[in-house]
């Protein structure tokens, strides 16, 4: 039988973009909050209404992430999903979640990509272009009208 090895211990790095979001030392444009999770809109979207839910703690990616953490997130990812697909009038919805470097991750803190999808309409590429900051906040209050309307 083979054994499972365990993953080297990274360590957590609290500089990055997500932890600063959540001590309020960089602005987003939040959607959703409860007390264990935040939904934020991607600055650099793929699709209108691409948004990104995290958890409130600590965790690099999925390795290191809690059973909690982990059920928490993909709550809040379901109620986003939900959300976008009524708020974009979206055919479908894609979930996208990387690990480590290799795995296409770039933020190391765990998060959610929630993306409107349409038929036919393939993802923007990431460009690493900066949305517009009204057409965010119009998209954030989109999401948050569409929550409010099916809690």
């Amino acid at each position: 039988m083979t054994q499972i090895q365990p993953l080297p211990d990274i360590a957590y790095a609290a500089d990055n973009i997500f932890a600063k979001i959540l001590r309020g030392e960089l602005p987003a444009h939040k959607v959703f909050e409860d007390q264990a999770t935040l939904a934020l809109m991607d600055i650099m979207p793929r699709a209108d209404g691409h948004c990104l839910v995290i958890p409130k703690t600590a965790a690099r990616n999925i390795f290191d992430a809690s059973p909690e953490q982990l059920f928490a997130c993909m709550a809040t990812v379901q109620r986003l999903s939900r959300a976008a697909k009524v708020a974009f009038a979206a055919d479908g919805i894609t979930i996208q979640q990387f690990n480590e470097r290799a795995g296409g991750q770039v933020v190391f803190h765990l998060h959610y990509h929630v993306l409107p999808r349409h038929a036919g309409v393939s993802l923007k590429p990431h460009t690493g272009q900066m949305e517009q900051p009204d057409i965010l906040a119009a998209n954030a209050a989109k999401l948050r009208a569409a929550l409010a309307s099916n809690p």
